[in-house]
């Protein structure tokens, strides 16, 4: 195993659970910074490019998202324009936190770009729209997709446009992701995450859809290299995606956690570390002297036993001990040295 050079990348998704207020946004920004997360992402979009007036919601937002509207209105509520974008850009900046969106739509790819965004996030909906994977592919730039409602032939087919518009393979992260709203554990199916890693040789990371933190952390001790989560202020705000999101404190403690498990990970090297080596001597055995044993005697495995402290001869060298000769006078219970033999 490949030493870890880079630390688990956490985004705290804000997508649109700022309801269309950029008070609420520039909230979660300083929040999300506050909770230790590398980056806040939001949703790019123009609602008319985005969908149709006359689409209707998902089921999830229905529930979540009570008020009678289409979909089309209730995005059109959640967009935040171009200036909008410009100081949520340079308030992530001032608070050392990495600003992401999602792009939906043409459109949105270059306004993201006019601001400078270096990384670009791929929504799970979009990995079967070649022109949009296409655009973004030309930019060069480093991508995270997200995989959900997907199967390996898609994935495998959009890393082909992305790396043959320009990105190359080993700046795109692909995150495993499950897109219901909210996710039972029982159907994150983390093993997924593995898969994709395996079939396509990429950087793997698992985007959040649970109530809870536990799912994320279990992602980070996979494997994953970017985490994603949901984030809120407040889960009880309406909205479409705020009741399995996490808040403030939950983030906090998911990134705390992360970080733990990050460091748990080691470097895959195994060998006992510096209070072991101290402990082994301890808690190890050695071959001692069952008896007192004269100088010139020829010794006996019946003479010999293995006891606490690990100082001395390891037994594994017992059959060597038995059968030479005793250099000098050993006392009963005594440590044996290779020294004492000959």
């Amino acid at each position: 195993m490949k030493k870890r050079t880079k630390k688990i990348f956490i985004i705290a998704e804000a997508g649109v659970n700022h309801n269309g207020s950029l008070d609420i946004a520039r909230r979660m920004v300083r929040a999300a910074a506050a909770a230790g997360a590398d980056a806040i992402k939001f949703q790019t979009f123009r609602a008319e490019s985005m969908v149709s007036r006359l689409a209707a919601k998902a089921a999830y937002q229905k529930k979540n998202a009570p008020i009678r509207q289409s979909q089309f209105e209730m995005l059109k509520n959640l967009e935040l324009d171009e200036a909008a974008h410009q100081e949520l850009f340079d308030l992530c900046r001032k608070n050392k936190i990495a600003f992401l969106s999602s792009p939906f739509d043409l459109e949105s790819i270059e306004l993201l770009e006019r601001l400078g965004l270096k990384t670009y996030k791929i929504p799970s909906g979009e990995i079967t729209n070649l022109p949009y994977l296409a655009r973004i592919g030309a930019l060069s730039k480093k991508v995270i997709l997200s995989t959900g409602m997907s199967v390996l032939s898609e994935i495998e087919n959009a890393l082909k446009v992305l790396v043959g518009a320009g990105t190359r393979k080993c700046d795109i992260t692909v995150l495993h992701c499950v897109s219901e709203y909210p996710l039972t554990a029982g159907k994150a199916n983390l093993k997924a995450m593995l898969a994709i890693k395996n079939a396509f040789g990429v950087n793997v990371g698992y985007s959040d859809h649970t109530v809870g933190i536990e799912i994320p952390i279990a992602a980070a001790a996979l494997g994953a290299s970017v985490v994603e989560k949901h984030f809120t202020l407040n889960r009880n705000m309406r909205g479409p995606d705020h009741c399995l999101s996490a808040t403030p404190a939950q983030l906090k403690r998911m990134v705390l956690a992360i970080r733990n498990v990050e460091s748990g990970l080691g470097n895959g090297i195994k060998r006992p570390t510096q209070a072991e080596q101290k402990i082994k001597q301890v808690v190890r055995k050695s071959i001692i002297a069952a008896t007192d044993i004269t100088k010139g005697t020829k010794i006996t495995a019946a003479m010999l036993d293995i006891k606490r402290p690990g100082t001395g001869i390891a037994p594994v060298f017992f059959n060597r001990v038995a059968g030479k000769t005793a250099r000098r006078a050993i006392k009963q219970d005594s440590v044996i040295k290779f020294a004492d033999l000959r």
